[in-house]
């Protein structure tokens, strides 16, 4: 009663105070700070529970499912030895752990432990749906995804609003628009979710139009009488830089009346790395990095508008200032699915069962890349060694790795979706249009920026990332 009422103080001197407590006590305490939002201090009574010897049940799992949220890599594994210390007969019990793990970016782990269910005969429900297909989005694991609608339709667990703006959202981040508009035209409700869900893949499918852009922010701000918010001002920034006018976007950026925050000056910084723009470059990096200082992309960024300009001694630079604040180069990583499976690929990767086989492949398709015109966007890789290892240290990308594995093991003219947890870098860019072109096959490349079609040796972006 306390628990439910929020007096979780109250509830908590109950507890203490009870000569005898059994399962049934220690969960209506954990239940009453998960009701409340409080996911780690209920974790925190799991593990006091823990230490007086009491065997964690199904009930226990079941009072944490209402907070699952963000955590600690400590609780996440906490939660995982509760899920393996248990019997793990009742559905609740898996719905809580793949929950965990979307829920703190680790899809793929959400995505194993789903299929993993499946085979000890678990039969899922719709807050299993509603977990898992999330993690499916997040690395284009479009199969298993599809395969998930029609079970849903199968079993009728729709109409339901989280299981819908979940297939909206794998749709939409696997970049399938249509199937994400038919399951969006089709809700017979929808919340805020769902229109943020399908506007979102709208917006970063970016078609480079200055012009109309130009046009309607006018229209806004000069007829309508709009005063245009951060968020208007952004998309400006973003718009002109994507079109190559780098000093024009730094002059509307000293122009405006409030004060830009750091996704204006990292668009700002994106441009100048794209359009080699160093003395704008380093303008729009100093007031990033006042603005965010630990985001570690933006360094790399940096280093690589010095690198390109051939200001090598800059470049060692910007390496000690991350050194000297403890920041730490995030290492590439691309997954692709393949029969309801992620694979996921680094740099330089050959724990893949396939190894071989991809180096093998990537050594062909390389000559053949350069028998049609690809030249190794070198400028930015390693300047302490020679050319030739500059080359080998870039055909070895975590994307590349991805694409040439997908090729191997899918039938040709199979679409290619790749996810990437940083962004493509400018060899990556240009060598996928020559695999597009050579194999013949549309890729997909998903990074922390945008959604890239590579078709025919064209890319959707207008070879601005």
């Amino acid at each position: 009663m306390y628990g439910k009422c929020g007096n979780l103080v109250e509830a908590r001197r109950v507890l203490d105070e009870m000569p005898y407590r059994d399962n049934v006590s220690w969960n209506s305490m954990v239940a009453g700070y998960a009701q409340n939002g409080q996911f780690d201090e209920a974790l925190e009574v799991c593990k006091e529970i823990e230490s007086l010897g009491v065997r964690p049940d199904p009930g226990r799992m079941a009072s944490l499912s209402p907070a699952v949220t963000n955590t600690s890599a400590e609780n996440i594994m906490f939660v995982k030895k509760i899920f393996l210390d248990m019997a793990r007969e009742k559905l609740v019990a898996w719905n809580v752990v793949i929950a965990v793990y979307a829920n703190n970016s680790m899809s793929t782990e959400a995505i194993d432990l789903y299929l993993q269910m499946e085979a000890n005969g678990i039969e899922p429900d719709a807050i299993t749906m509603a977990s898992v297909l999330p993690a499916c989005g997040v690395v284009c694991a479009v199969s298993l995804g599809k395969w998930i609608n029609e079970y849903i339709e199968v079993k009728r667990l729709q109409p339901n609003l989280s299981i819908e703006n979940a297939l909206v959202d794998m749709y939409a981040k696997c970049g399938c628009l249509l199937e994400a508009r038919k399951v969006f035209d089709e809700m017979q409700i929808k919340d805020v979710i769902s229109w943020t869900s399908m506007m979102s893949p709208y917006a970063r499918s970016h078609a480079g139009s200055l012009s109309e852009g130009r046009n309607y922010y006018n229209l806004m701000t000069e007829k309508y009488k709009i005063v245009p918010r951060l968020e208007h001002f952004t998309c400006m920034v973003d718009l002109l830089g994507h079109a190559g006018r780098v000093n024009e976007t730094y002059d509307h950026i000293k122009q405006t009346p409030m004060e830009p925050n750091d996704r204006v000056w990292g668009a700002l910084l994106n441009a100048c790395h794209v359009y080699n723009n160093t003395d704008i470059g380093v303008i729009a990096a100093d007031r990033f990095f006042h603005l965010a200082p630990q985001q570690s992309g933006y360094y790399v960024l940096f280093s690589n508008i010095y690198a390109k300009a051939g200001r090598w001694k800059d470049v060692t630079i910007v390496c000690s200032i991350m050194r000297g604040r403890g920041i730490k180069k995030i290492p590439g990583v691309s997954n692709v699915e393949f029969h309801n499976h992620v694979h996921t690929f680094l740099a330089g990767d050959r724990s893949h069962p396939q190894s071989d086989k991809i180096y093998e492949e990537l050594d062909i398709l390389g000559a053949k890349m350069k028998e049609a015109g690809y030249v190794p966007k070198t400028d930015t890789a390693l300047h302490d060694v020679e050319e030739e290892d500059k080359e080998n240290h870039l055909v070895v990308h975590c994307e590349k790795l991805a694409i040439l594995f997908a090729i191997i093991n899918t039938n040709p003219g199979t679409l290619i979706r790749v996810t990437k947890n940083l962004c493509v870098c400018e060899d990556c860019h240009v060598a996928i249009k020559f695999i597009s072109m050579i194999t013949d096959r549309r890729i997909i490349v998903r990074d922390t920026n945008r959604y890239q079609r590579f078709e025919i040796g064209v890319c959707s972006s207008g070879d601005y990332w």
